[in-house]
């Protein structure tokens, strides 16, 4: 198994704890160094916060951590590919690298609505690994969304 499949079993342990409070099951990890720096997931309902996706929260755990806003050479693990708002972050962070699980036909913003990450008109691009461990990603958002319409 590749470093990326074992981030994304991890990052998709952490989507499952979104569960506990109905947020969507979305998950997150920043990897430096190829040791996890911080683990997080959607929290959005939790906290009555729009902006409480995993990612940015991870990052703002990370970004503490080091005591830097500047996460150069580090990771961004999701299980969903990242919103504007995220990639816009990873982007402000310096992330060298983004991996997520399933696409987001919708707002994604790595790929499927935007290329955020390899836009060349902002100040910093980011390699984009999509795709990892994708049906277990999906699953989670389908089983969250099947038991929604019930």
């Amino acid at each position: 198994m590749s470093s990326e499949e074992e981030w994304m079993k991890l990052a998709i342990s952490e989507a499952k704890l979104s569960l506990a409070h109905d947020d969507l099951p979305i998950g997150a990890l920043v990897i430096l160094n190829g040791e996890v720096l911080a683990s997080c997931h959607n929290e959005r309902e939790k906290s009555n916060d729009p902006t409480a996706h995993a990612e940015m929260l991870a990052i703002r755990e990370a970004s503490k951590k080091l005591n830097s806003s500047r996460l150069d050479g580090a990771v961004l693990v999701s299980t969903l590919e990242p919103c504007s708002m995220c990639a816009g972050a990873a982007v402000l962070a310096r992330f060298e690298r983004v991996i997520f699980g399933t696409d987001d036909p919708k707002s994604g913003a790595l790929g499927s609505l935007y290329n955020i990450g390899s836009d060349p008109r902002l100040n910093h691009e980011f390699k984009v690994t999509g795709r990892v461990l994708p049906d277990e990603c999906a699953l989670l958002l389908h089983e969250f969304f099947e038991k929604k319409r019930k």
